[in-house]
């Protein structure tokens, strides 16, 4: 298939684009800048020079494509959706993924699926009417899916480093809010790019939760962390408020306890998680 997709040079895009290449589909990726023209083409895809704001173009490419995935973060839900909209319009009847997170559903209560009740902390709350109208062109000929992937882990684990690993090591403890016993639907970089390349079978409308089944503690990854920079189990407890102070607006998402079911994707899609030991893949680092 010919895939265009945005995001390319990022953490999901290059595991993507990875397993895309690797199944003998032709990918075309959107790169702003030089670097990342340089990251998709070492990948073994054709770049194309653009950013998100470019409408026309995203929506020239989506038309030359069998399928778009929309992998980039958006600044705001207004662009996220003028973007989103402009690749539908020009991929029609082809598939077109988008990218939204489990964060949504905020404290799920025990294990949930896909039919879980919004929830979302504010950092994500926007995602809600761009998902809403993605969806909607499910009734009008589209091809939409929505995969709303867990906290990533592995490889560069961007989010975890950024708030955990790297503050944690400089400070010489690693944090973890309240007493961190809510728990991390977490999901490895390598799963999910199977996951994407999975999406392109699946039916107009699905929504599918990208997560690795395995819901550990925050307070077991924190640990698993410190080893992982040689500092055995030295680990602490933070107020939400000293998260909010240190991290910003993530810290309400950090703090969920989330327990998710990748269930409807391994029965509907055939995608089954290979990561399920994510403490052992933390302490590697």
């Amino acid at each position: 298939m010919r895939i265009f997709l945005t995001g390319g040079s990022g953490y999901i895009g290059k595991a993507v684009i990875g397993t895309l290449v690797r199944q003998g589909h032709a990918v075309e990726a959107l790169a702003r800048n030089e670097r990342a023209v340089e990251t998709v083409t070492a990948l073994g895809a054709a770049p194309l020079t653009g950013g998100l704001g470019d409408l026309g173009v995203l929506n020239a490419a989506a038309a030359r494509a069998d399928a778009v995935m929309h992998l980039a973060q958006a600044e705001t839900g207004d662009e996220d959706l003028a973007a989103a909209t402009a690749m539908q319009d020009g991929v029609g009847t082809g598939t077109y993924v988008h990218t939204g997170g489990a964060w949504v559903y905020g404290d799920t209560g025990g294990v949930a699926d896909e039919t879980a009740p919004w929830s979302p902390p504010p950092l994500v709350a926007w995602r809600k009417p761009v998902e809403d109208a993605v969806l909607g062109r499910a009734q009008r000929g589209g091809r939409p899916v929505v995969l709303r992937l867990g906290l990533l882990y592995g490889g560069e684990n961007r989010l975890i480093n950024t708030y955990y690993t790297v503050p944690g090591k400089e400070a010489g403890v690693i944090p973890y809010i309240g007493d961190g016993e809510n728990r991390w639907a977490l999901v490895h970089i390598d799963d999910v790019a199977e996951l994407y390349a999975a999406a392109l079978q699946a039916k107009a409308g699905s929504v599918y939760a990208g997560v690795g089944g395995v819901n550990p503690t925050a307070r077991d990854c924190a640990f698993a962390l410190s080893r992982a920079v040689g500092m055995e189990g030295k680990i602490a407890s933070i107020s939400l408020e000293q998260a909010r102070e240190r991290m910003g607006p993530v810290a309400d998402a950090f703090a969920l306890d989330q327990q998710l079911t990748p269930a409807r994707a391994e029965a509907e899609l055939g995608w089954t998680p290979a990561h399920t030991d994510p403490l052992s893949v933390l302490a590697r680092g």
